[in-house]
């Protein structure tokens, strides 16, 4: 059981590293610094002060880069990449004691694969939003954005089996939108 909450925790996880790359990371050192998570001995330096101090100026930063019209977009282009990176941090370090080929394998398909389809689905929204209301409603998907990411952080460190329903949900919802985007207007 506890594997499976691992594997809810690291989804929860990888799933808001695809609205905001260093929220959940913040969220996660948060907790290990409070005690909340236990982390791995090789992984343990995500609950000391100094990260959690440089992940929450790395958060602020991320938030207000966002609210910038043209920059906002110039992030979406190495944020995919970076959010499936963090994604993939962010389930192994998670996931617990298994062989590395297996922790990897799992974290890279689950956590990378996760973060990255959120991204890339919300860069492709910024990309519709900036083209058709000339960037006007950025801020808006972009406030939205790190509620959603806040939210999934906070629920898959407390209620992780919430947090990997909401996050699959998400990715249906997001491949249906791509794969019948016509039937989506109505």
């Amino acid at each position: 059981m506890e594997i499976f909450f691992s594997i809810c925790l690291g989804i929860g996880l990888a799933g808001a590293a695809g609205f905001r790359v260093f929220l959940p990371l913040l969220a996660l050192s948060i907790a290990a610094y409070f005690d909340v998570l236990d982390l791995t001995e090789g992984w343990a330096w995500l609950g000391n002060g100094q990260t959690l101090i440089l992940l929450g100026v790395a958060s602020g930063f991320e938030i207000l880069a966002y609210y910038i019209p043209w920059f906002d977009n110039a992030l979406d282009t190495i944020s995919v990449p970076l959010a499936s990176f963090a994604g993939t941090i962010l389930f192994f370090v998670t996931l617990g004691d298994f062989e590395p080929w297996v922790s990897w394998s799992l974290a890279i398909i689950g956590g990378g694969g996760t973060a990255g389809l959120v991204a890339g689905s919300t860069a492709t929204v910024r990309a519709a939003s900036s083209a058709t209301t000339l960037g006007i409603a950025n801020p808006i998907f972009s406030t939205l954005e790190a509620i959603v990411s806040t939210i999934l952080s906070v629920l898959a460190i407390f209620i992780p089996i919430l947090a990997a329903i909401l996050v699959i949900y998400l990715g249906y919802r997001i491949l249906k939108w791509f794969k019948y985007p016509k039937q989506n207007i109505n």
